[in-house]
């Protein structure tokens, strides 16, 4: 998409909450972008974390949805850089690379909520608002798998490494190109 200031919201609505919408994943930009334009939010699209930042710093928005996986700085980096701009900026970190390590560190940095993709507009929304957690969220008693164990590790290691890949594999006595490639792979499931 590389656009970074590209307009998808409602022009005729001047009070509608703006919404900073970050993501790569240009055909799921537009759709989630084209959704939450119907709820009533003015959204601003951008592809990766920098033009995300100069966005926010001429106009810091109520809302954000921030992918954590991108090329170049990690989506934490602006969730980081988001509230230190506003620290009312309500944000939704999404990603398909869902990790225990990362979920943690987006709300520790600020994020409101976490959610795995696929997610939805009305997720978003509902996720924007939601003030406690859920009591009631099933607990599984299934052990993780062998990969997933190690995904998560690998998460942890990298967060504490501040996404600093050399460092992490370092830390892991594992070659950089070897972490590179382990980041690559999705997670197997649970």
């Amino acid at each position: 998409m590389n656009r970074g200031d590209e307009k998808t919201g409602n022009s005729q609505l001047s009070d509608a909450p703006s919404l900073l919408l970050v993501d790569d994943d240009e055909t799921f930009c537009y759709v989630l972008s084209q959704a939450l334009s119907k709820r009533g939010f003015d959204v601003t699209i951008t592809s990766n974390v920098n033009d995300a930042v100069k966005l926010a710093e001429q106009n810091s928005p109520e809302f954000a949805v921030v992918d954590l996986n991108m090329p170049g700085a990690s989506g934490l980096v602006l969730v980081e850089r988001l509230k230190v701009l506003d620290a009312h900026t309500r944000i939704v970190v999404l990603t398909g690379y869902a990790s225990i390590a990362t979920a943690v560190e987006a709300i520790k940095l600020g994020a409101t909520h976490y959610l795995s993709k696929p997610a939805d507009a009305d997720d978003v929304v509902e996720a924007f608002y939601r003030e406690e957690g859920n009591s009631n969220t099933p607990v599984t008693t299934k052990p993780m798998s062998v990969n997933r164990v190690e995904w998560e590790h690998i998460q942890k290691v990298l967060a504490d490494c501040n996404g600093n890949i050399s460092a992490a594999a370092r830390q892991l006595s594992m070659h950089r190109r070897t972490l590179q490639r382990k980041l690559q792979k999705r997670p197997l499931k649970q």
